[in-house]
């Protein structure tokens, strides 16, 4: 299976969603609950370290010349979530943006044959605005209520 055309746009759309949802946020409204134990800015940092472990697969990926996925703990989110819950909310933005940004280019720029194999084994690897939304659906939802 190939990587689907549109993952680019998909990809910028979600970047520029992360942009436009979080500019006008108040310090207050970062720290609004999203589920249980997570904040709004607490989400934007699992956004980020999900992007940049893909581009960390993408680059050893390609000085492989093949895929190579690094084992990850399943309960890696539960471990993270003191660390990113001490990022300041307003780094937390920063670090959410320029992640999304650095992936997306190196997406766009990458080969297109480990492209397509990274797809096939998760398609989340290439599609990152499948993770980016769900994500900012559940910011959406608190900020909302």
């Amino acid at each position: 299976m190939t990587v689907e055309p549109t993952y680019k746009e998909q990809n910028r759309t979600s970047r520029e969603r992360i942009r436009t949802l979080t500019d006008p946020l108040t310090d207050a409204e970062l720290q609004t609950k999203v589920g249980e134990h997570w904040t709004v800015s607490v989400a934007l940092i699992h956004i980020a370290w999900w992007d940049r472990r893909a581009l960390h697969i993408l680059d050893i990926s390609e000085k492989e010349g093949k895929v190579v996925i690094p084992q990850i703990d399943v309960i890696v989110n539960d471990l993270s979530l003191t660390l990113w819950a001490a990022v300041p909310a307003r780094e937390a933005i920063r670090i959410t943006i320029e992640s999304a940004e650095a992936l997306d280019k190196r997406l766009e720029e990458y080969s297109p044959a480990l492209l397509d194999e990274l797809y096939n084994v998760n398609k989340r690897f290439v599609i990152r605005a499948l993770h980016r939304n769900e994500h900012l659906d559940e910011v959406d939802a608190a900020l909302t209520k």
